[in-house]
């Protein structure tokens, strides 16, 4: 439906990102898009390399999605394309994320007129905790042409101020969402209380490897997100192996489900191969089903090496899963050990089996983790809230009057 105001009135944000492919940051982007209200603001999304087809998510109107087909390494062409794209979309505000398009901010020397925007998501393998020298000196170098950083964990936040050195006032740290309507509870309406729970059946995807779903009583242990290194799902392949040689008797019956794709699914394939765990191990791959197969879990497992803000820990809780991760980043933000789930260290197979073996042998604790999630995610975390604080930000930076908070995508 075409809008009924002048678009050349609407200010226009470019999102400048690496690639819109699956991954949380590109999701967050997605839903800021979809959600926010027609004739506030226009969106176009800049791929420095290449969009996948994650891209149809993007339901709003009229957004353009350009890529640029960066070449791996020093690429000066692509800086070339980015200025000629810049100068044909004339945006209000030009919005990075994360380290891979931050130096595109450089061309704001070009665009005197232009707002500018960082966000930080997380950190990439190869700068875990932020402290690479050439990374930190070129956010110093390139702070003072950027008007605002967005952080999506408190843990960013402050290390953009104690580390990096980012003055106070230009740091804003905004949580992502929960689609609540698509992420909902398994435990069925009306039983809390002190009764047992009853959960909706568990209910298997058509296209279950045969023999994987064998037995009604099984347990399931599960992960979702792309399958990169710093996500390190190799650590719950090791924990179950753990878990079968320190308990056997978990062996019949425990299932693990790795939900995503990415550079590491060979590796992992190789590695369920030589730890033996074909039988128990599904490589779901991509996936429109998240919430479904989320709802076959028992616990979700997210051993990173590094996190932001974890989109798929947020939707395990809305779900109704205890979740055990290591203490890293924003985890310990949204996991509260002992509450909503465990925390544990990275790197450490044993302790992520033996804190998933304690859950599995107390199914009265694993639904009251699950109960406290979902009160915690439904009281803190909406995408129509992160979307009217982005919003307002970009309302902030253009001076604009400050509009009733987002009610609703296109």
């Amino acid at each position: 439906m075409a809008h009924t105001v002048n678009a050349d009135s609407v200010p226009l944000v470019v999102h400048i990102i690496y690639a819109l492919g699956t991954g949380g940051l590109e999701n967050g982007l997605v839903n800021i898009i979809n959600r926010s209200p027609p004739g506030r603001y226009r969106h176009a999304i800049v791929c420095l390399s290449h969009a996948e087809d994650f891209a149809r998510r993007v339901t709003a109107n009229d957004v353009e999605v350009v890529e640029l087909h960066k070449r791996p390494g020093h690429d000066p062409g692509m800086y070339w394309r980015l200025w000629r794209t810049l100068r044909r979309l004339r945006p209000a505000i030009v919005h990075t994320r994360n380290l891979a398009a931050l130096e595109t901010q450089a061309l704001g020397l070009l665009m005197p007129g232009c707002r500018r925007v960082h966000g930080e998501h997380g950190r990439d393998v190869s700068d875990l905790d932020g402290s690479n020298p050439k990374y930190r000196w070129l956010r110093r170098a390139l702070r003072p042409l950027i008007h605002r950083f967005i952080a999506v964990s408190r843990d960013l936040a402050d290390w953009l101020v104690d580390s990096v050195g980012i003055p106070a006032p230009k740091v804003t740290q905004i949580y992502n969402g929960v689609d609540h309507q698509r992420f909902t509870a398994r435990w069925q309406a009306g039983t809390t209380g002190s009764g047992p729970a009853t959960a909706v059946p568990r209910c298997w995807p058509a296209d279950v490897p045969a023999g994987f779903a064998a037995g009604g009583d099984c347990r399931v242990i599960g992960s979702v997100g792309r399958l990169a290194a710093v996500k390190d799902q190799r650590q719950i392949l090791r924990a179950l192996q753990h878990i079968f040689a320190a308990h056997p008797e978990q062996r019949a019956g425990l299932r693990c489900i790795l939900v995503g794709d990415g550079p590491e699914r060979r590796t992992l394939e190789t590695e369920i191969e030589a730890l033996q765990l074909d039988d128990c191990v599904w490589l779901a791959g991509d996936r429109e089903d998240i919430p479904a197969l989320l709802a076959c879990m028992d616990i979700f497992l997210l051993p990173s090496l590094g996190e932001g803000i974890s989109n798929t820990i947020l939707e395990a809780m809305a779900i109704g899963l205890p979740v055990v991760a290591t203490r890293v980043g924003g985890n310990p933000e949204l996991v509260q050990d002992g509450v909503t789930g465990r925390l544990v260290p990275v790197a450490d197979a044993a302790a992520l089996g033996e804190a998933t073996v304690a859950l599995l042998r107390d199914p009265a604790l694993c639904e009251a983790m699950g109960r406290a999630a979902i009160e915690r995610v439904q009281r803190d975390f909406d995408w129509e809230r992160t979307v009217a604080d982005y919003l307002r930000v970009y309302d902030e930076l253009l001076q604009r009057p400050r509009l009733q908070p987002a009610t609703g995508g296109n």
